[in-house]
Order: C-alpha cells, then sequence, then structure tokens
C-alpha cells in the first residue's frame, strides 16, 4: 500500500521519534502520546496501521487502542509495542483482535516485516470490498431474449473451469459477465482480477502477468509476483485480449496447457490454479487469418464462447436498464422517474457506446435535476435529436408499448405458452401481463 497513513501511540516522546523515523518510508507517520490523542486523531483522519504502545501510565492502555480501532475502523491492522518481558501480555492482544506485536528494544528489520504485512492485509481487505461492492453492482440486468440466453451460458459455465471468451462491440458489460462468472463459481471467494491489454504496453505486458526474479532487467530491484499468481485460486480477466503481440500470445498458451508460469530471469515452472476468462471486441478468426493470433491460443480460450449483444439489438432491455441506473445513480431515498416521453427518446437511439454510454447518460442527467423526474430536456444531443428520428422512422422504430408487448409474447412463448410462469418471469401479476400483451382475461370457469 503507497502512501500508507499510520499513528503512533506511545508515551515516550523518544520511542515516538524513532518510530516516526523508521515508518516514514511507508508512508505519512502521525503521533499521540495518549489513547484519548488517538481517538481524537482517528476521527480526524482515518489510517491504515496503528502501532501502539501496551503499557501506558494514562488510566487507559494500549487495549484502549485497540478496542477503539477495532470499533472505528476494523479493517486497520493494530499492531501492539510491548516490553520484552511482557510478551504473555502481547499475545493475549493477539487474541483480542491485535494483528501482531513487536518487542522492546526495536528490531529494525522485524518492524519492516510487521508493518509491510499489516500494510498488505490492508490493502487486500480494501480490494476485496472493492470487488464485493463491484460485483454486487455489476450484474448482468436486462430481459431480452438474447440477454437471457448469456445467463443461460454464464450459469453453465460458472459450474465449470475451462476458460470463457467473451465477445462484443465496447462497452456491452464484458466484463460484467465475466464478474457474473467469477461470482457464481466455485472460485467465488478467491480473487477476481481484470487486466486491460490493451493498455499495458508490449515491453511490460510479460512482467505485469507473469512477474520477475530480482535483476532480471534494469530496474527490477526486487522480485515480484505476476498477476497470474495474484488470480491464483480465483479468476484472471484479460480484457482486450486481441491486442497482446505474438510473444505473449505463445507465453499465454503455454500457461494454459501448463497450468504454470516462468517470471522473468527464472527458468523454473510456478504452478498456478487460474480461471482465465478473456474477452475482445475484434474478430479473433479474422485476425488468424491474417496471420496476427494464434490458432491454437484461439482454441484454448474459446472453450466456451459468451457473446453480449450490442444495445441497438435488444432495445427491449434498456427501460430495465434505466430504471437500473437510476436507482444506482439516485441521490437520497427516492428513485427517480423517467417520463414515457423520455424513455421512447431513450428506446430510439441507437447507443454506439451501448450499456456504458447509457449509464454515463442517465448518471449525467441525475446529477443536474433537482426534480426527481427526468424528462426529455435532461437528456443531451444527439439523444435530444431523438423526436426527429422518432418522426422519420415512424414506420420502422416500435412504440415502447410494442415493444413491451413483443417481449411478453415472446416470453409467453418461451415457457410454451403458461401465463403463470411468464408472470413470474417478467415480475408482473397475471392482469398486467394480460395488459401487456393486449389481450383481454380470461374469465374464470
Amino acid at each position: 500500500m503507497k502512501h500508507a497513513r499510520i499513528l503512533v501511540v506511545d508515551d515516550d516522546p523518544h520511542a515516538r521519534d524513532l518510530l516516526r523515523r523508521l515508518l516514514s518510508p511507508f508512508g505519512t507517520v502521525s503521533e499521540a502520546a495518549t489513547p484519548a490523542e488517538a481517538a481524537a486523531a482517528i476521527a480526524a483522519e482515518a489510517k491504515d496501521l496503528v502501532l501502539t504502545d501496551m503499557a501506558m501510565p494514562d488510566p487507559s492502555d494500549g487495549l484502549t487502542v485497540l478496542r477503539h480501532v477495532k470499533e472505528q475502523l476494523p479493517d486497520t491492522p493494530v499492531v501492539v509495542v510491548t516490553a520484552y518481558g511482557n510478551i504473555e501480555g502481547a499475545l493475549d492482544t493477539i487474541q483480542q483482535g491485535a494483528f501482531d506485536y513487536l518487542a522492546k528494544p526495536f528490531d529494525v528489520d522485524a518492524i519492516a516485516r510487521v508493518v509491510r504485512r499489516a500494510l498488505e492485509q490492508k490493502r487486500l481487505l480494501v480490494e476485496n470490498r472493492t470487488l464485493r461492492q463491484q460485483v454486487k453492482q455489476t450484474s448482468l440486468v436486462g430481459r431480452s431474449a438474447a440477454v437471457l440466453e448469456v445467463y443461460k451460458l454464464v450459469a453453465r459455465a460458472a459450474a465449470t473451469n475451462v476458460p470463457v471468451l467473451v465477445t462484443g462491440e465496447t462497452g456491452t458489460g464484458k466484463e460484467m459477465v465475466a464478474r457474473s462468472l467469477h461470482q457464481r463459481s466455485a472460485r467465488s471467494q478467491g480473487p477476481f482480477i481484470p487486466v486491460d491489454c490493451g493498455a499495458i504496453a508490449e515491453s511490460l505486458m510479460e512482467s505485469e502477468l507473469f512477474g520477475h526474479a530480482k535483476g532480471s532487467f534494469t530496474g527490477a530491484t526486487g522480485a515480484r509476483r505476476g498477476l497470474f499468481e495474484e488470480a491464483s485460486g480465483g479468476t484472471l480477466f484479460l480484457d482486450e485480449i486481441g491486442d497482446v503481440g505474438p510473444k505473449i500470445q505463445s507465453q499465454l498458451l503455454r500457461a494454459l496447457q501448463e497450468n504454470a508460469i516462468r517470471r522473468v530471469g527464472e527458468n523454473t515452472p510456478v504452478t498456478v490454479d487460474v480461471r482465465v476468462v478473456a474477452a475482445t471486441n475484434k474478430d479473433l478468426q479474422e485476425l488468424v487469418k491474417e496471420g496476427k493470433f494464434r490458432e491454437d491460443l484461439l482454441y484454448r480460450l474459446d472453450v466456451v464462447h459468451l457473446h453480449m449483444p450490442a444495445l441497438r439489438d435488444r432495445p427491449e432491455d434498456i427501460p430495465v436498464l434505466v430504471e437500473h441506473f437510476a436507482a444506482r445513480h439516485a441521490r437520497g431515498g427516492a428513485v427517480p422517474v423517467v417520463t414515457d416521453k423520455a424513455m421512447e427518446r431513450l428506446v430510439a437511439y441507437d447507443w454506439p457506446g451501448n450499456v456504458r454510454q447509457l449509464e454515463n447518460v442517465v448518471a449525467r442527467a441525475l446529477a443536474f435535476n433537482v426534480t426527481g423526474v427526468l424528462g426529455p430536456q435532461d437528456f443531451p444531443e444527439p439523444i435530444g435529436d431523438a423526436p426527429k428520428r422518432l418522426a422519420g422512422l415512424a414506420g420502422d422504430t416500435p412504440s415502447l408499448a410494442e415493444l413491451s408487448r413483443r417481449y411478453a409474447a415472446h416470453v409467453l412463448q418461451l415457457v410454451g405458452g403458461n401465463k403463470s410462469e411468464a408472470a413470474r418471469l417478467l415480475e408482473v401479476d397475471r392482469k398486467t401481463l394480460y395488459k401487456l400483451l393486449g389481450a383481454a382475461p380470461e374469465e374464470p370457469s
């Protein structure tokens, strides 16, 4: 963790000064002489690590600091500093939630090791919490036949451990598919590590993916684990896989074949347990024909193929997505209302940026809206040009009501005409189902 915020709590100013100098390479170090000062410092700014002396002349002691940190900052590790003769007491504090202890007089190397481990634990806790929130927020949304098919394939693929290739235009939600696969798999408790292959220089890609040994190249001042090792036990998501060069393609093929990688500068293979999900907006078959992508690697990656359709090809999902994004980006408790006329414009637009663009448009509209009701005026051009296009396409573009009717009829057909099951899938009652279908309710027999 870079630029960590560290708090040192000790009544001895000399000890505080020594720890401040020893810990300054890890980040910003603040000091407190008493548990009360420590509480005030934590209230003023959250800390990434707290080191506290066990025994202080203040009526309260290091245990008080430990309990306060656990209550206010449960993810922040606490290292207890204790006199050499009080190790048993330090072990008691570990049972109460302390990360580790340091004995006086200080061993500089021991301090560095403990602090590194503590900060690494904090980093992993934060990353895992962020990941869980992202997974929760980026679940697949939609009810079109195309998305229902993706749902089914995700469920089937999640039960396996084979590589998956996700294709689709930029912004269609390929990473959401990968996250859903991970979350529904037996690997859900392991890490999900996304890699944007198009954003990493070819010269750095090998080290990023496979790691390197100390001294293996200029600037390699220490050994480093690669992302394959970091993802072990979980899922590695290789986005924009079509952008990687021939050397990395060859190494990826070997990693998939052998379930092992070789760090740069080392010959010994390192076994990894990783499920690879790759994604691309390019035609990999065409790249194979052009000699730009290895055919054997494509076969290895494309064991299960999931295609995310463009948003313009599933306009019936737009109202559902708009409601989803409006709820996500709502300020306060109330979910904004989108007027029918505004929704017609959103459905009529062709969304070249797909779902990502739709979310950005809804978020922007909410940022500037104070009424809680989103009308046509809340959406910018070219979406604002929708009335002109609607007029020109009136014969070709169905109304929102017609789209709803077609979708309800499609779902009814999927379930073999079972109206109760269709209503359940659509999350409506039977009366609303008849309304969507434009049919009169059946008379009770």
